[in-house]
């Protein structure tokens, strides 16, 4: 099969295609400020293994400097226009790990090696932190070597989401988050089956749910953690019979049937 997806925890995965890895939103922690790890053990070394990262936006839980200063020195670190500017300490991970840095806008492609990585918007609050300046876009990524894969990162639905990703293959979408309540910007398992619906890819993988919890709160509303994942499969064959969807475990691999 032309591509292979791992998922790790919250939105880190990585796709290989084409025999080029790339790691998405590394987060390689027991625990980020009030948050910890509840499910899955942490992603083992052959997780740093790249040969690019895909940061979808300035968010901590997903630009995680202690998590990128792990990557081997000549990884290509690519992240949104503005991050170096952003994000205080970005710059010095990257000169000491060795890191090649680039940002990219929604439109903006890269190569690495055989693959294509072509930039897309996502609906998303993608400031480092609630007050600061709005510095650089949130984006998604679409992979695209043997097969086209989608990397949503973090996004709301948006009119024309379908149209600007184009047609892939693999959609890594994310279905939950690490609280009980998600607002603006983001997809629950409801509005994820939504968005597949209008992608219509052969496979999808949901992510960003079931790894971190605030301290304490997995113990008051233990479902809202848990749910997520078997909600998208439920409400994705309702709303996409005909997509394949591949609910992982920490760790799990899948090769998703590809190709058009």
């Amino acid at each position: 099969m032309p591509v292979e997806v791992t998922w790790w925890g919250h939105a880190t995965c990585t796709v290989e295609d084409s025999g080029v890895r790339v790691l998405t939103d590394p987060l390689l922690v027991r625990r980020l400020a009030h948050l910890r790890r509840r499910r899955g053990d942490l992603p083992p070394p052959e997780a740093t293994v790249a040969d690019a990262v895909l940061v979808s936006h300035l968010h901590s839980d997903h630009l995680h400097l202690p998590s990128l200063a792990r990557l081997a020195p000549g990884t290509r670190l690519v992240v949104p226009h503005g991050a170096l500017r952003a994000v205080r300490g970005l710059r010095r991970v990257a000169a000491v790990g060795g890191l090649a840095v680039t940002e990219v806008a929604p439109g903006d492609e890269v190569r690495v090696d055989g693959l294509r990585v072509r930039a897309v918007t996502a609906a998303h609050d993608g400031r480092r932190v609630p007050v600061g300046p709005h510095r650089s876009p949130a984006l998604g990524y679409v992979i695209s070597g043997e097969a086209d894969t989608y990397f949503a990162g973090d996004t709301g639905l948006f009119d024309g989401m379908a149209e600007e990703v184009g047609p892939v293959d693999v959609a890594l979408l994310p279905v939950g988050g690490w609280g009980p309540y998600l607002g603006h910007g983001h997809l629950d398992a409801g509005r994820a089956a939504q968005a597949l619906a209008a992608l219509s890819p052969r496979a999808a993988v949901p992510v960003h749910y079931g790894t971190y919890w605030p301290i304490g709160m997995d113990a008051i509303r233990p479902h809202e953690f848990h749910a997520p994942g078997d909600e998208f499969v439920r409400k994705a064959a309702l709303l996409a019979p005909k997509v394949t969807v591949h609910r992982l475990g920490h760790g799990e691999r899948v090769r998703p049937e590809a190709g058009r």
